[in-house]
This record gives structure tokens, sequence and C-alpha cells, in this order.
């Protein structure tokens, strides 16, 4: 176990950060924490570094207790903060000197690495650096350790998608080397695309944590089908996880939760003009998760 929290809980005078937060994040994983902005994606992590301290519950990190132990968890972690704050009168180069300085034991051959698949101009002065690339540079010092757990907020927000996808590889490759990673976001298709589970947050309280295969299933897409032809309503009442929300003569539209095959095979009996099916975003996860009125279904 990398990560074990019970019933972990922060609140911010009257408003709840986080509630009975309890989720284990095992060795050599990777871990989505799904949520859309102010869930309490960003408390928990805090939490976990003892950046803030929890008015209840407990916290571990490699069976250390995050608030006794915190210096010696932090050695073997790799943070990167939703939000960067970076000493702007230095160069990336310097900056990531510095860090290496105090880490000790930095192969500079990997930082060059990562900063060249970034996209990362170590000789720029930070302060020039437009937001994407301050959180280019703060990957590089993430990673640049190799640490046993990686712990990213927001970790792609702001990066175009060349870089995001050569974020991903990143991930891939820390995950094959064995560390553990951790991270938020309120982007469905990424957490579906790199994580092994995922961990579901709304108004500070976890609803699921799950196999991605299995909230994949779970969750809904939107399907539209146009026919060549009238074509019978009734016909697809019968297909399991189907929510009809509009249709006339010759077309429907509805959602979808779980397998799209049975719905395939009935449609399959008209003239198909065309077919579309849109995957699940955030919005859709939580309605599967916590219905129209928004409690846990």
């Amino acid at each position: 176990m990398v990560i074990r929290t019970v019933r972990l809980s922060k609140n911010y005078g009257s408003r709840v950060g986080i509630a009975d937060v309890s989720l284990e994040v095992y060795a050599g994983e990777v871990l989505g924490y799904l949520g859309p902005n102010g869930a309490g994606k960003t408390t928990t992590i805090r939490i976990l570094l003892d950046l803030i301290r929890a008015d209840a519950g407990k916290a571990e990190i490699f069976g250390l207790d995050v608030r006794k132990r915190s210096l010696e968890i932090r050695r073997r972690v790799g943070f990167l903060p939703g939000e960067l704050n970076l000493y702007e009168d230095l160069t990336c180069d310097s900056l990531l000197r510095f860090f290496a300085g105090l880490r000790g034991n930095i192969d500079w051959s990997y930082v060059e690495d990562l900063a060249a698949r970034l996209g990362c101009q170590l000789s720029q002065p930070i302060a020039s650096l437009s937001l994407g690339n301050k959180r280019k540079l703060g990957l590089i010092q993430a990673f640049m350790h190799r640490p046993d757990l990686l712990i990213l907020d927001e970790p792609t927000s702001g990066l175009d998608p060349l870089v995001r996808h050569e974020f991903f590889h990143l991930v891939a490759e820390a995950k094959a080397a064995g560390q553990t990673i951790f991270f938020s976001s309120h982007n469905l298709p990424e957490v579906a695309r790199i994580c092994d589970r995922v961990a579901i947050i709304r108004s500070g309280r976890l609803a699921a944590l799950e196999d991605v295969a299995d909230l994949k299933t779970r969750s809904l897409r939107s399907v539209e089908i146009r026919f060549g032809e009238d074509f019978d309503a009734r016909a697809f009442a019968a297909v399991a996880g189907l929510e009809i929300t509009a249709q006339d003569r010759r077309s429907l539209k509805g959602r979808m939760k779980g397998e799209m095959d049975p719905l395939l095979k009935v449609a399959a009996r008209f003239s198909i003009n065309d077919f579309s099916s849109q995957e699940p975003g955030l919005d859709d996860v939580f309605l599967a998760y916590y219905g129209e009125n928004g409690n846990v279904c």
C-alpha cells in the first residue's frame, strides 16, 4: 500500500473541503482522482503532503503518518501542484539544478531528456514562460529524481495536445519502472486512457473507487441514430441501458449505459443513414453515479 486515507475530513469554515474520504492506492498503479473544480481534489493532495492539516481522519504514505513523517515521505515523492509559484528571477536550468542539489544523485541526462521531450528550453528565464511552459517545468521537477510516488494535481492543465501525449508516455514509462502515480483531473478521457483505477469525488465526498473498465461500462454515452426510413421506436424499448431522450419518425437520440452491442443489434434491423456515439464526459459520469438529483445511484 502506497497511499491510505481513513475518513479524512477538512472544512474551511462552514464550507466542506472533504468529508470522510477513505481510499487506497497500491504500489505500481496509476490512480486518477476525478472530479470537477472545487470537489476536494487539491485539498486531499495538500493533506497527503502535510501542506495543510486535516480536521479528522488519518493519512499514510509508504505506511508512514503524513503528519509525523512528512520529510521522509517527501524525499520519495515527486509533486506537481495545481498552482505553480516559481522563482521568476532564475532560468529553467538554474531552478532544476537547485532542486537537483537538494535531492542529490540526479541523472542530469535524464533531466535534459525530459526537457527535450516536453519542449522546455532550459536556458529560458522563468519570468518569460507562458503558463503552459511553466507547467512543463513543473513536470520535469516532479519526474527528475525518479520518485517512488508521483502526486500530480491537474498535470495536463495548459498543455497543448502534443505535450499532453508525451506526458501520457512518461506516465506509462513510470508505471513500467514500478513507480506509483496518483493524479487529479476533471478530464475523463485522459483518466480512462492512462489509469488503472479511478476515484470519483464530488462536493468533498468520495462516490466511487473502481477499475477504469468498470467506470466505462457504467458511464452514459450520448447516441444519435438517423434512419433512412420510418422506424418503430417500440423495438428499442427492450434495449438494456438505453434511455431515449428525443425521437421522431426517422431519428432517435438517447443515453446508453453499458455495452453498445444490444443497441447496435436492434438498430441493424432498420436502414441507417447515420449513427453517432459520443464518449461520456464528466457530467455524464456524475449523472451515472449521482442521478438527476445529485444522489449516489
